[in-house]
């Protein structure tokens, strides 16, 4: 298991996985644990990232597990300038590999001496037009034409000009695109040195492709001796960086850098060795073959099945069609990690150090993380670096879990450095990328339904007063008529209102005036009738109660009485005080009776009142009394 009580070392990498990453992080890794320490991981790339070149340096500002770390080490093109200042602000030492930052101790490798041990090789095979192709924006692929350049000047040649190729990135897409510019110009060179093996293979590929041989028609040289490289055809002359080397001796200068207060800044530089194969014109010395070698790839093509089987079983489990939440974490088990967590932002604040994470599932249940909240700067939880063994190759992982429209929180893992994967397919960047877009689909699930509820409940009810519209008193109508059916001696009754001058309000006070009277008139009428009973506003200033089971006879008349005394009072409306009368219409319910025709009665015996209380008052009595 880790150390207990041992330094924690950070490794903040575009991703943290992969042939190139994965190796770096495997070799930082058994360093930390040989000196009693151990690692963690963390991807700056959004997850779901597949090409680290083409998505630039990650506006990375998250200060995750700060308070944890004793150092970091920065992979080339992981964090910017700023944010690499500000680890140091804190107290963190850091330590760069494969590229520079300001202030900052660095490990790269012999870039230079490895490409000008490549140049001279083709030279000795008569060679002399070399073109260089590699993605210049990047530190080490501009050391590495350096190289090149260096190389060309100590034979006394002059680099040509216009055999300088860009490949925009680092992959077989660069490489191909610079095999269609050689062949749209005619193959100006007889020999190619790449930036990185796959640019190499990318020509080698698209050239092959197009009916030209390689060496006979190109020599091609790479960069960096991945997994694939010998197993081409042909087989790929290269020049070999250790990448677990680099992984140690950053862990190796880091350590030296804890406690300084005013380190110096430390180069060091890692061996690269040219790799001679048949690419380059050499004769072919075939493939070594061997039990060890034939297990270990069996065991590499074992792992790649694996990593496509979980990479189909989390989509299926995160996106399919179930209503499991991605938050509780169960999904994990599907992965190829063993332990993990979840913390999201806290009220969708921007990550700072002392910002909360809400942790809202683990796996597996057990240590109570749930639930918890803590500072992004503690994340992720100790227990999680309990479980990691580093001594068998494991490391606690933390990759963003961010879409293109929400910024959700940070995953952490305990698991095994994936090395043989492609940068960007290992398991940690496919979780974060499908946890983030099934976190964005429940929250779309949930507005919808919201919105839905709200259509609904719009649908059914008064925009003005909340009340039930006619169309939720018609089935509320409907469900008593029906209980009346099934019970003897259920009974009910409807009361149709209609209040007395509220005309006279519009037109004295405004139309805001009379709105205010309804919201009240509303408000009183619900808080005199029972849970049971519906009250319902038709429009205008008509409204129907709805008394679903009489427990007496005559009950109906003393709640008609009750309304009347009630809706008659005084309203302070615009700091005066209003007065309206209530007209109200009865039925009651009877064997048979049918609820629109009893609204249509107590419609009738509404007027008959009115018509009574027009009777009975003066002609001035029905505008509203104000002052």
């Amino acid at each position: 298991m880790s150390a207990v009580g041992g330094r924690t070392y950070g490794v903040l990498s575009p991703f943290v996985g992969g042939d190139y990453y994965g190796t770096i992080i495997a070799g930082a890794n058994e360093a930390a644990v040989r000196a009693g320490d151990r690692l963690l991981a963390l991807q700056t790339l959004d997850p779901g990232s597949y090409n680290a070149d083409r998505s630039g340096v990650p506006d990375y500002r998250r200060p995750v597990a700060w308070r944890h770390l004793a150092g970091v080490i920065v992979l080339a093109g992981a964090i910017s300038e700023s944010y690499g200042k500000s680890l140091r602000d804190v107290g963190i030492p850091v330590v760069t590999v494969g590229h520079e930052l300001a202030d900052c101790s660095a490990v790269l490798t012999d870039n230079s001496g490895g490409v000008q041990a490549a140049v001279t090789h083709l030279l000795e095979h008569g060679h002399e037009r070399i073109a260089f192709a590699g993605h210049v924006a990047h530190f080490d692929i501009r050391e590495r034409h350096a190289g090149y350049v260096t190389a060309l000047r100590e034979h006394g040649l002059t680099p040509p000009p216009g055999l300088l190729f860009d490949t925009i990135d680092n992959h077989e897409s660069g490489g191909e695109l610079v095999a269609d510019l050689l062949v749209a110009a005619g193959m100006p060179t007889t020999a190619v040195v790449c930036g990185t093996d796959r640019n190499a293979m990318g020509v080698i590929r698209r050239l092959t492709g197009l009916g030209h041989h390689v060496p006979g028609d190109l020599a091609v040289v790479g960069f960096d001796d991945v997994a694939g490289a010998m197993y081409m055809k042909p087989s790929l002359s290269t020049v070999r960086q250790s990448a677990d080397r680099i992984g140690a001796a950053a862990i190796g200068l880091l350590s030296g850098l804890i406690g300084r207060l005013d380190p110096p800044r430390v180069v060091h530089r890692v061996p690269a060795s040219f790799v001679r194969r048949d690419s380059c014109g050499c004769p072919p010395s075939g493939l070594p073959v061997t039990e060890d070698l034939t297990r270990y790839l069996f065991g590499q093509v074992c792992s790649l099945q694996e990593t496509l089987n979980v990479q189909h079983e989390l989509g299926i489990d995160l996106l399919g069609p179930h209503d499991r939440d991605p938050r509780e974490m169960a999904w994990l088990k599907r992965t190829t990690a063993f332990a993990g967590c979840l913390g999201l932002w806290r009220d969708g604040a921007v990550p700072a150090l002392d910002t909360e994470l809400r942790i809202e599932g683990e796996y597996p249940t057990g240590h109570e993380l749930a639930g918890t909240t803590m500072p992004v700067s503690e994340f992720p939880p100790r227990e999680l670096f309990e479980l990691a063994d580093g001594a068998a190759g494991d490391a606690v992982f933390v990759v963003p879990v961010r879409s293109a429209t929400r910024d959700w929180g940070v995953l952490a893992a305990v698991g095994h450095i994936q090395q043989s994967t492609p940068p960007g397919s290992e398991m940690m960047n496919q979780s974060g990328a499908l946890l983030a877009a099934a976190l964005d689909r429940g929250a779309m699930v949930s507005a919808l339904r919201e919105q839905e509820e709200q259509l609904r409940d719009a649908a059914l009810h008064d925009p003005l007063t909340g009340l039930p519209n006619r169309v939720l008193l018609a089935d509320r109508m409907l469900q008593a008529g029906l209980r009346a059916a099934r019970q003897p001696g259920h009974r009910f009754a409807v009361l149709l209102l209609d209040l007395n001058g509220f005309k006279a309000v519009n037109d004295s006070l405004g139309h805001a005036a009379g709105d205010v009277l309804l919201i009240e008139v509303a408000r009183r009428l619900t808080g005199l009738l029972r849970e049971s009973d519906t009250v319902a506003r038709l429009g205008g200033d008509e409204f129907v109660v709805l008394l679903d089971g009489l427990p007496t006879d005559g009950a109906e008349r003393l709640v008609k009485d009750s309304i009347a005394a009630r809706l008659t009072e005084p309203y302070a409306i615009d700091g005066g005080r209003v007065t309206v009368g209530v007209s109200i219409g009865v039925a009651l319910s009877r064997d048979g009776s049918d609820p629109e025709g009893l609204l249509r009665e107590a419609d009738a015996a509404m007027y008959r009142a009115k018509l009574a209380s027009k009777a009975a008052t003066t002609s001035g009595s029905s505008r509203p009394s104000t002052r």
